[in-house]
């Protein structure tokens, strides 16, 4: 049974359970972010598109997924030399339009545009490279994500990686990560969030980054 108990003093949802507030508005969504307070286990998204504000209180396999899957990300990102600036917990809110806390953000080509900022305001901020979300509480759609305008956006979901690119209007699936060209990161983050499930994230890691290795040595005979 999902216990959901909003008050004053906080928000407080049972681990694994979603609730979605209908007839909302932005005011509503600001509010229930200060009373939320510092419990930033429990997710909060916002959309003026479909007036609804949704609750999650993520279970531990997903805290589990995104840790590892961020792991794997910073793998993929030290391989191709590229620096980067990571947040989370994070909200990304564009004014009016929505709202939303995605497991994992990074900062690549725009690195240097946010460096020391305490909040990301998309007013004047640019928005993340690449976010990153796991499904494994709820469902996240990427027309959530639209009025954010994030340039990537990886969605895991029951042992698959989506990859969706915004076209200035909407997000299209494509079959390959214009952040990491020539690497199947569909096939891999699969088979090494399996791996990190099962055997533990560091080794899925140290695998994980001894097959990138050996891949590159491949390429370069």
């Amino acid at each position: 049974m999902v216990h959901c108990t909003i008050t004053d003093a906080g928000v407080d949802l049972s681990p694994g359970s979603e609730v979605v507030l209908r007839r909302q508005t932005w005011a509503d969504y600001e509010e229930l972010l200060e009373r939320r307070q510092d419990k930033a286990a429990i997710k909060v998204r916002y959309s003026a598109r479909t007036q609804e504000i949704r609750i999650m209180a993520p279970l531990p396999r997903h805290g589990n997924h995104s840790a590892a899957l961020s792991s794997l990300v910073q793998a993929l990102l030290r391989h191709t030399g590229q620096d980067w600036q990571d947040f989370d917990p994070i909200t990304l809110k564009r004014f009016g339009e929505a709202g939303l806390e995605p497991d994992k953000c990074f900062y690549i080509e725009h690195r240097e545009a946010i460096l020391g900022k305490e909040r990301i305001d998309l007013a004047s901020d640019p928005p993340p490279d690449l976010t990153v979300e796991v499904d494994a509480t709820s469902t996240t759609s990427p027309e959530e994500y639209e009025p954010l305008r994030v340039p990537q956006l990886w969605i895991y979901r029951e042992d698959s990686l989506s990859i969706f690119l915004f076209d200035g209007r909407h997000y299209q699936e494509a079959p390959e990560s214009p952040t990491f060209p020539g690497i199947p990161v569909r096939q891999l983050i699969p088979e090494y969030l399996r791996r990190a499930w099962h055997a533990g994230s560091s080794v899925a890691l140290r695998e994980f980054e001894s097959a990138l290795g050996e891949s590159a040595a491949r390429e370069s005979k």
